[in-house]
């Protein structure tokens, strides 16, 4: 199996979301994409964080119809914040050696990543594709960030490829800018206005019926 891992809050999960997430699936031919959302985010304020219960519903409901895409609770099942590392050794634990496994990260997310606990070693256990939004800003922000922050030796190829002789490959991956964002969803329900189009119809019946983020 090879597989895309893609985590976060989706709070609520929205069709930007999911845009991407078919776009790099598509370009980096996964078998499947797993989708886990963060039981206790370490890294984002608790301010109207609908439960992680409401929030893993949400994504199982976005996905359901979709092919090669498959949610995880693995994260809600551990105690304590939701640290990647910690995650990604379990998926290897449970799927064994015959999975691949990519971690997917947004732009942002990745160079947040030396605030993470066990940074570092993210990049010792798998590949990393890191999914730039929008115009191409060119591979010197991020090789700056990686021989600064992740390692000495990465290496440049094929355009957007970084290689390393002893820890995994990083992928800088441009995909479509979708300007849809939770917050702007959140917002837009304290405000009453209509979220339609912004996700899916079963995460919006999903908010009205629960009565989140208002």
């Amino acid at each position: 199996m090879n597989a895309g891992l893609f985590g976060g809050t989706f709070n609520p999960i929205h069709n930007g979301h999911l845009g991407i997430i078919k776009y790099v699936k598509a370009q980096c031919a996964f078998d499947t994409i797993i989708i886990y959302p963060s039981a206790l985010p370490p890294h984002k304020s608790n301010h109207n964080l609908a439960s992680a219960q409401d929030r893993l519903a949400m994504v199982k409901g976005a996905v359901k119809h979709l092919n090669g895409f498959q949610v995880s609770d693995i994260e809600l099942q551990r105690q304590g914040p939701s640290f990647t590392i910690d995650t990604i050794s379990q998926f290897k634990t449970i799927f064994g050696k015959d999975a691949r496994f990519h971690l997917l990260l947004g732009s942002d997310a990745f160079f947040d990543t030396p605030s993470w606990k066990q940074a570092r070693q993210i990049f010792g256990a798998l590949p990393v594709i890191v999914m730039q939004r929008g115009e191409k800003t060119g591979m010197a922000p991020f090789a700056s960030f990686i021989d600064e922050h992740v390692a000495k030796g990465y290496k440049l190829k094929n355009d957007n490829l970084f290689v390393h002789d002893r820890l995994f490959a990083i992928r800088i991956c441009n995909v479509p800018r979708i300007d849809i964002s939770s917050t702007q969803i959140r917002n837009r329900i304290k405000s009453g206005k209509s979220i339609s189009g912004l996700v899916p119809e079963y995460v919006e019946t999903f908010i009205r019926t629960k009565d989140l983020y208002k």
